[in-house]
């Protein structure tokens, strides 16, 4: 019955991928909160242990995530902050795990003005979205399959706005091997309402996923391939532009291997397995086209570290996008399981 349920929505999903409109809307849907996602170059996908995973890779939702939650803070730029909830909770064994996860983003206050410039007060705006999902195991296999149900809400002063969106997952996963692979197609959905007349699509993302485990060594990679649903997303960068004597401004144009390199993050993980780790992580397209030529900024490095104690969890994130400013992730997980700390 769970796979026919399965097989219906992703029928049902199908028309939305040929939709064809303006700009995106609810681009903070493909925004990390997860300090340990950030760490590792911001969009990681086959963190089976962990609890604020499901919100990007629903394949992921298992019964070892029972009774934990997470809160997730993000210091972002300006005056800029998001962060998320995150819960799981084992049904029973029969049925599986249902998790659910709030994500938030708060952009301050604005000043409000009329038409002629004179200012009558402040506003604010923020972007809400919940979700639930669900996943399950293929029988007979070691493949995960999940999809998460998402409502979503955006208000700019009086306007608001709403959408309902689909994520799907499918995770191999086997306990025993070093390996684990996974394909995601995320915000799969509509614009309920719009700020005006006009309706946007939302900012659907394909993307594969591997991570491996040395057998040796404390260490495990991490690899995602994303934005497969559009070959180029390459954005030519300001600091490449050379000026010729007559003062003519021009920018290179990208090649292909440069535009290939911008789908692919890396990261690794010291200690995987232990009650202290530490992270690395680089992500290609935010270090080429955050990148200045007078300056090192190190866009596209991310670093950041998990500490367990007990049945709490501290995870902290660094990452640099601008010489000016940078941006700190920090998520607690707990564990509702474990009866002290």
């Amino acid at each position: 019955m769970r796979t026919i349920i399965f097989i219906t929505i992703l029928l049902f999903s199908i028309p939305t991928f040929s939709q064809v409109g303006g700009e995106r809307i609810f681009n903070f849907l493909n925004v990390t909160t997860s300090a340990r996602q950030a760490a590792l170059g911001g969009e990681v996908l086959t963190l089976y242990d962990d609890i604020n995973q499901p919100l990007w890779n629903p394949s992921t939702i298992n019964k070892e995530i029972d009774n934990q939650a997470s809160v997730s803070y993000v210091d972002f730029l300006a005056d800029i902050s998001y962060g998320s909830l995150s819960f799981a909770h084992l049904i029973n064994r029969r049925f599986g795990t249902l998790h659910t996860g709030i994500t938030y983003v708060d952009y301050g206050k604005f000043i409000a003005a009329d038409e002629n410039g004179v200012e009558t007060g402040t506003f604010k705006a923020r972007d809400l979205a919940f979700s639930i999902g669900y996943a399950y195991r293929i029988p007979k296999s070691d493949f995960y399959t999940g999809a998460n149900l998402k409502f979503i809400s955006s208000s700019i002063e009086n306007f608001t706005s709403s959408g309902v969106a689909l994520d799907f997952g499918l995770t191999y996963f086997d306990d025993l091997k070093p390996y684990v692979f996974t394909v995601v197609v995320r915000n799969v959905g509509y614009q309920i309402s719009a700020f005006d007349e006009v309706k946007e699509s939302l900012p659907l993302e394909i993307a594969v996923g591997a991570s491996y485990k040395l057998e040796n060594v404390p260490l495990q990679w991490h690899v995602t391939i994303n934005n497969l649903q559009q070959w180029n997303v390459s954005v030519k960068n300001p600091s490449d532009s050379q000026t010729t004597i007559g003062g003519d401004t021009s920018n290179a144009d990208i090649s292909f291997i440069g535009n290939a390199f911008r789908h692919i993050v890396v990261g690794a993980e010291f200690f995987p397995d232990k009650g202290f780790n530490l992270r690395l992580g680089y992500n290609f397209r935010r270090a080429r086209e955050l990148r200045l030529t007078e300056s090192r900024t190190f866009a596209g490095f991310t670093a950041g570290f998990g500490l367990k104690m007990g049945k709490l969890k501290l995870n902290y994130a660094f990452t640099k996008f601008h010489p000016a400013s940078n941006t700190n992730t920090f998520t607690l997980n707990i564990n509702l399981s474990k009866r002290t700390f």
